[in-house]
């Protein structure tokens, strides 16, 4: 379960998840436990913060700050309820600002007055509702819920068992460089011709694309590892002459396989269950649902020899159709009848005694049985792991087949998910609502260590309008994945640590950002402020203390910490870099393999006392472990005292070639009479007194060590 519960005492958030954590047993008997990396102690700390009492009657644990004695976590409020399938623990809240608690359709901070989460995850689009469960979540692997009160104790119900701790040796995996560009997809692509036509369209209406997408359309009969030989019949030529000209491919994959071909048509099934990977029934048999191709069998990915099967039926596939990436769906795991074709038995698994108050109390609506089995456990214990299970399945044989950066876009999710796909956060509506949401959950996601994740731009549901697809492709541009995605049956195409953070992150001890969801920073450079509702033309936003220049560099605006209104005409995001920070910035292309080509810009936003600093990670944008393997450069950038420096941290040569052409300095106050350029005088620099920009064209090798300088 992801648990974000940071309460705001004195010096700002506190992240309960730093805290010891604890593990409840049963010494009669082993329990199931969740199978993530935990982290252990090393050695003890030298000095505290944080000290932690036991009480025997009532039993619980009481977590205070030292230095006030300020009660964090109290759970002898309430009873310790430890049962099977029962677990709760209460605890007091300190104050109403709580966030986190899995994937829902909320505002940053939840809201206390009674509020009912549940975690079990779901295939259903992401609506707001009295009660805030919803799918995809990123939750409990059994069913739980969360009550949050901001008078009464918190709540956790659910099966007992052990309590994980917070993955922080979880990192995120590093994506390609083209995962991180412009991506475009629509359910009803429906032959290569129109996927083609759309990618030559974009290319006419001058709209950077890197990866287009196909959805289900490519199946034969929707069916994974199959393509339609009539309307796909180029499809492996298609996708290598995407390659030609740069672009990459992904196409979706579901993970319920067609079970009703005759023996022999169709290899996916037939292979499966020799191998035995399938979900099994009560009776040993392989479940059988119901998903998109008809009646469907479900691999069991905590199965070894599974994670096999789906690395040989992509391998194959691969070897016939170059895709790039994958685009997991359907793996909450989504089922089109309850449980199963045959139904559910009737046993403590299926009808527990306590089952969370959504979706009529029965677990295996929209889903499979609770007691089918899997080689772990059963399916009861498993059910929210599901998608993580297959997104480490995708992501590994990606690894093996193609021996670079594997890319894995997955819908449902749980505790350690980053370390191996990114998210995005399902099939949205076409509003202004929808809008807003997507920036609590780009948020969320990135504090949940999933820092690649996305809405679809322009919404997926429902037909859009030109005003909230321009305002949804201005803020898409700040998502970690950017995505285009939209239904059938609605618009045809497009003409054409933490990335995404809460700015409680930068400024924890400012109480006016606790609650800002209607901005984000990107990093702890940029400030992005969206117009996210109807016909809006100004935009208010809160700027911390402090200055912040805009990106374009024609504003400067010196806060005390207050709210501001912008000027947001239509055709403009408004975009703040904060003072302090040294910024390189690509030349843009039509495709990431192209911008690489092209020369580095440095945006330099000085503090009111003239420094800024600022640094550049560059790989090939590809290999594995670049990082782990030290084969990377990196650059420091300093600017101080009328100088911007560079020094070489580390250099493997990925930046032979790369020209630094200019440097951008925002906060110049007096104009220079002269700049230098290693030594060389620049003769064509420019200075604009009203906004205190200075602008210095160069030509400078960015492998080697430079300094700019004026006077």
């Amino acid at each position: 379960m992801h648990l974000f519960l940071k309460a705001l005492q004195g010096e700002g958030f506190l992240p309960l998840w730093l805290l010891p954590a604890f593990e409840l047993r049963d010494p009669a008997r082993r329990r199931y436990e969740v199978p993530l990396e935990t982290p252990r102690a090393g050695a003890r700390a030298t000095a505290t913060l944080y000290g932690l009492q036991f009480s025997e009657d009532p039993f619980g644990i009481v977590v205070y700050r030292e230095a006030t004695g300020t009660v964090l976590l109290n759970t002898t409020v309430a009873p310790l309820l430890f049962a099977d399938q029962f677990l709760q623990i209460s605890t007091s809240l300190l104050s109403p600002f709580i966030t986190g608690l899995g994937e829902h359709l909320t505002s940053l901070i939840l809201n206390t007055s009674w509020t009912k989460i549940t975690l079990w995850n779901r295939d259903m689009a992401p609506v707001r509702r009295s009660r805030l469960g919803f799918a995809p979540e990123a939750g409990a692997a059994g069913a739980s819920w969360q009550c949050l009160s901001s008078t009464r104790p918190f709540k956790v119900k659910g099966s007992a068992g052990r309590l994980p701790a917070w993955p922080v040796r979880w990192y995120p995996f590093m994506p390609p460089y083209w995962g991180l560009g412009f991506h475009l997809c629509r359910w009803g692509y429906s032959s290569t011709a129109i996927t083609r036509e759309v990618v030559v369209n974009m290319t006419a209406a001058r709209f950077p694309l890197d990866v287009q997408w196909n959805d289900l359309d490519y199946m034969d009969a929707k069916r994974d590892f199959t393509f339609n030989k009539k309307t796909f019949k180029d499809y492996p030529d298609m996708v290598r002459d995407f390659h030609q000209s740069g672009l990459r491919y992904i196409m979706i994959v579901d993970p319920g396989i067609s079970s009703s071909g005759p023996p022999g048509t169709y290899k996916p099934y037939d292979d499966g269950l020799k191998r035995g990977v399938f979900i099994r029934n009560a009776t040993g048999q392989p479940l059988i649902g119901k998903v998109w191709p008809g009646p469907t069998a479900f691999p069991d990915f905590t199965n070894p020899e599974t994670r096999e099967w789906w690395y040989d039926m992509l391998k194959e596939f691969h070897d016939q159709v170059p895709f790039d990436g994958m685009w997991i769906d359907m793996n909450e795991p989504s089922n089109f009848v309850e449980g199963s074709q045959q139904g559910c038995p009737s046993n403590n698994l299926e009808n527990p005694p306590y089952v969370p108050g959504v979706f009529g109390g029965r677990l295996q609506a929209g889903t499979i049985c609770a007691s089918s089995q899997q080689y772990l456990s059963s399916h009861y214990n498993l059910h929210s792991l599901y998608g993580l299970t297959e997104a480490i399945a995708s992501h590994d044989a990606l690894v093996r087949i193609r021996g670079t950066r594997p890319f894995v876009i997955s819908r449902s999710t749980f505790a350690g998910h980053g370390r191996y796909a990114g998210h995005w956060t399902g099939d949205v509506w076409s509003d202004w609502e929808q809008l807003y949401y997507s920036i609590p959950e780009v948020l969320l996601f990135n504090l949940f260590g999933v820092p690649l994740v996305g809405a679809d731009i322009c919404g997926f549901a429902s037909d859009t309008t030109e005003e909230l697809c321009v305002r949804w492709t201005q803020l898409g541009a700040f998502y970690p994945f950017m995505r285009n995605h939209n239904d059938h049956g609605n618009r045809a195409h497009s003409a054409g640590e933490t990335v995404a953070r809460p700015l409680f992150l930068e400024f924890p001890k400012d109480p006016n950002t606790w609650t800002v969801d209607r901005q984000l920073m990107w990093g702890a450079e940029l400030l992005v402020t969206p117009v996210l509702e109807a016909g809006q033309t100004k935009v208010s936003g809160y700027f911390p203390a402090g200055t912040w220049y805009s990106l374009a560099g024609d504003s400067t605006i010196h806060s005390k910490g207050q709210w501001i209104l912008l000027s947001a005409p239509l055709d403009t995001i408004n975009v703040h870099v904060r003072a302090g920070h040294i910024l390189p910035l690509q030349e843009p292309a039509f495709r990431t393999a192209e911008s690489r080509k092209k020369g580095m810009t440095l945006i330099v936003a000085l503090t009111t006392d003239g420094f800024a600093r600022g640094d550049l990670f560059w790989d090939d944008g590809e290999s594995l472990q670049t990082f782990e393997n030290g084969d990377y450069t990196q650059l420091l950038f300093l600017a101080a005292h009328g100088a911007v420096l560079s020094e070489l941290l580390r250099t493997r040569g990925q930046a032979d070639g790369l020209l630094l052409t200019a440097v951008t300095v925002l906060g110049v106050t007096s104009a220079p009479w002269r700049v230098l350029a290693n030594g060389t005088p620049v003769e064509d620099f420019s200075y604009r007194s009203d906004t205190q920009v200075l602008t210095v064209p160069v030509s400078l090798p960015m492998w080697e060590p430079f300094a700019i300088t004026w006077s």
